[in-house]
């Protein structure tokens, strides 16, 4: 006898089935999340958390905070090699993870060249439905800098049209889902008024 608590015992065991043997499957529609909100700008301009992320402000490299300061400055050069940095607004306490184009022939991401000792950032990710862009720079001794987020309008007009795609293949899906119904719900009716005529004849 294998006792409930023993797992080998449970390894057996088929697992449970909520669709009984002839039951039939009910339709599903997936529906994913949407990445962005219906009107970006709006809640760029009117967020209160925008509102105080689009002003520039203080920033901290926050990576590695019980290392040595020369093995933080080590790790967040190397990490802005690769494309990827943490950050915090030291205001608002606002913690980002940044990421980034780091090619070495693109500077468009992380850019040492444009100021000696500062590292210029720019990454664009969604954030709360909406499409930013953060843009500053950081210190590369004292890890600490400058910056903001900004409204991506580029990248907002591509995601506001996958939106846009999204809802409408989602609309025809129900609408091909309702007239299935529709037609199945007349052949059902048209059978029994055919079966009940046979009855009276």
């Amino acid at each position: 006898m294998h006792a409930m608590s023993d797992p080998a015992s449970l390894a057996g065991m088929l697992p449970f089935d909520s669709i009984g043997l002839y039951e039939q499957p009910k339709p599903r529609f997936i529906f994913k999340m949407p990445r962005v909100v219906p009107d970006q700008k709006a809640k760029f301009e009117s967020d209160d958390l925008f509102k105080r992320l689009s002003r520039e402000s203080e920033v901290r490299y926050t990576g590695y905070r019980d290392r040595p300061p020369e093995e933080r400055q080590m790790r967040f050069t190397s990490g802005c090699r690769e494309g990827h940095t943490e950050i915090a607004f030291t205001a608002t306490g606002t913690n980002l993870q940044l990421v980034f184009d780091h090619s070495p022939y693109n500077n468009r991401g992380c850019d040492f060249q444009k100021e000696n000792g500062k590292a210029h950032i720019i990454s664009r990710f969604i954030m709360n439905g909406v499409c930013v862009r953060w843009r500053g720079w950081i210190d590369l001794e004292r890890l600490d800098g400058a910056g903001c987020l900004e409204l991506d309008e580029e990248r907002a007009a591509i995601e506001d049209a996958a939106l846009r795609d999204q809802i409408e293949r989602y609309n025809q899906r129900l609408r091909d889902f309702e007239d299935k119904q529709r037609a199945y719900r007349e052949h059902g009716e048209d059978m029994r008024g055919h079966s009940q005529g046979a009855l009276i004849s």
